[in-house]
């Protein structure tokens, strides 16, 4: 019993979030495919609220990006940050959104690091940050390691000698390390000898 609780516990870990996108999702679709019809007064083909949800997004992006709304998203956002839970959910969504797409993407540092001293399994990753001298950790750097077939990776903190840049794109080897080396980095090379 201890052990379905276990697994089953965990499972619901795994599969309530994705639920629970899903139906918030789902829902605004059909209120925004509801709402439309209301408002302009004609039947609407079904799936315009994803199209609307686009635009919308993509609007924001747009005036998001303009010198008049920064002082309007700086002010809301200052208020934002003063919120204890909002700040924490608001400031991490914003960080792991910003680290792969936008000016300023994080991942753009591939390595190759060596996992032990005496091991030969290395592992590929994208440097975080250089200095952790702020805490106290000299010689060390922060590493992320992208997970295989998902979207969760874990931080590693390492030593600089075990760090070995790569020359390639951030986002071919991100590629590569979320399609478990299928794709990515040679996968062309190796499709076109086929």
């Amino acid at each position: 019993m201890k052990f379905f609780l276990r697994f089953f516990l965990q499972g619901m870990l795994l599969v309530l979030p994705l639920c629970f996108t899903l139906y918030i999702l789902y829902s605004l679709f059909v209120w925004i495919d509801k709402l439309l019809p209301k408002l302009f007064g004609m039947d609407m083909f079904p799936g315009v609220g994803i199209l609307v949800i686009i635009a919308f997004v993509t609007l924001m992006g747009f005036i998001g990006s303009t010198l008049v709304a920064r002082p309007a998203f700086a002010f809301l956002e200052y208020y934002i940050y003063k919120v204890p839970l909002v700040n924490l959910i608001y400031s991490s969504s914003k960080d792991v959104i910003g680290a792969f797409v936008g000016d300023k993407k994080k991942f753009s540092k591939p390595v190759l690091v060596r996992m032990g001293k005496a091991d030969d399994v290395y592992r590929l990753g994208f440097i975080t940050r250089e200095d952790l001298s702020s805490i106290h950790l000299h010689d060390m750097i922060a590493v992320y390691f992208p997970d295989s077939y998902g979207l969760t990776g874990n931080l590693y903190i390492v030593p600089k000698e075990h760090v070995k840049e790569i020359p390639a794109s951030g986002s071919d080897i991100m590629k590569f390390i979320v399609s478990g080396g299928v794709s990515g980095v040679g996968a062309k090379a190796d499709d076109a000898k086929m």
